[in-house]
């Protein structure tokens, strides 16, 4: 019997022994399994930080297709704006504007009608563009002068987007157009190289024409806003729609739901990045958009309002449609009110003095 059980008991541990290894095979084909995963995990997760930006240069008058790679920041990080980091999104208003910043006035009197953080010198995105439109009207450059798009104008700062190819031709009136309706960069950018003297006049000249208007609180880098370093307040951008409305070329390009343009001869339509122009219950003279993370939604307008013509400004406003919305809402307001009765500060709580251009982040 004991020769029995001991025959029973090693059988057992014969059958029982490759079940074993395999079940430790198993385990470690798990880790491996898992191991790679996290590898392949991380790759991923590295790589969605990157991109591919793709552009187009001439070399000996041939198109040549140039990939580059470029790290971008991770959609979970929350950038903050220069306004934020200033503590103005801390100061309430009357109205319960998404913006920052405020600043409306009657275009005829001067008449201050709404402020808030009116004084405060912050970036101004594209906004910066109403100021290269009015520089290149009033020099009076020939607008059917063929101008060309250089790897000069493509943008290494923001590395935004661009439907203009390098080597595509196009009049200056064109370029300037879609600058101001669609807020063309490479346009834009095409528009102060082209200046006499260059970019590094344009810029000059533009910094004279804000300090010929009394805008003291206002300095430009570049002809395009992408420079968190192209700054200036509320009460300064409504000055410079003041004498930008002056002009009929900018109020008809800045107002044109879309336009076609030819580009290098052949046709291209642009829309207009307010939406508002469209509208029929909005008469608007001239209009401007501006946005980069160091700015936020930024908006300038002339509108006329109850049978008045006022101006209005609305910089680092939060939300795609927000910066609309406050003009909806600032139109609401006014009509509400009588207008000698419109008192000439509506904002709760004292605007805030300080400067936020310093400390703008350099972001993207």
């Amino acid at each position: 019997m004991l020769k029995l059980a001991l025959a029973a008991a090693i059988s057992m541990l014969l059958v029982l022994e490759p079940t074993a290894a395999q079940a430790r095979n198993k385990h470690h084909t798990v880790k491996r399994v898992k191991a790679k995963s996290a590898e392949l995990a991380k790759t991923i997760a590295d790589d969605n930080h990157e991109r591919m930006v793709r552009r187009i240069d001439m070399v000996h008058g041939k198109r040549r297709v140039v990939y580059q790679r470029v790290r971008r920041v991770a959609p979970a990080v929350a950038m903050l704006s220069a306004g934020d980091i200033a503590g103005l999104n801390r100061i309430q208003d009357a109205i319960g504007l998404r913006s920052n910043v405020a600043y409306v006035m009657d275009q005829t009197s001067s008449e201050v009608l709404f402020e808030k953080n009116a004084n405060v010198a912050l970036p101004i995105a594209s906004i910066t563009k109403l100021m290269t439109g009015l520089l290149v009207v009033q020099s009076q450059q020939d607008l059917d002068e063929v101008l060309t798009i250089t790897n000069d104008d493509v943008d290494h700062l923001k590395f935004s987007s661009s439907r203009l190819p390098v080597g595509t031709r196009m009049t200056r009136g064109n370029l300037l157009h879609i600058a101001l309706m669609s807020s063309e960069n490479r346009a834009a950018s095409a528009l102060g190289r082209n200046y006499p003297g260059g970019r590094e006049a344009f810029v000059a000249a533009m910094n004279a024409k804000a300090h010929e208007l009394g805008m003291n609180d206002t300095h430009y880098v570049d002809s395009n806003g992408l420079s968190s370093q192209n700054v200036s307040s509320a009460r300064d951008l409504a000055k410079l729609v003041v004498a930008a409305h002056q002009e009929p070329l900018l109020r008809q390009d800045t107002t044109d739901p879309s336009y076609v343009v030819q580009a290098s001869g052949r046709p291209m339509q642009f829309h207009n990045t307010n939406y508002l122009v469209a509208m029929p219950d909005w008469n608007i003279g001239l209009q401007k958009t501006g946005f980069i993370n160091e700015a936020g939604r930024c908006l300038v307008m002339q509108a006329m309002i109850q049978g008045r013509n006022v101006v209005m400004v609305f910089l680092d406003s939060k939300g795609k449609m927000s910066r609309t919305a406050d003009a909806g809402r600032m139109r609401k307001w006014l009509e509400a009110l009588k207008p000698p009765t419109i008192p000439t500060s509506a904002a709760a709580g004292v605007p805030v003095t300080v400067s936020a251009a310093a400390t703008a982040p350099n972001v993207q």
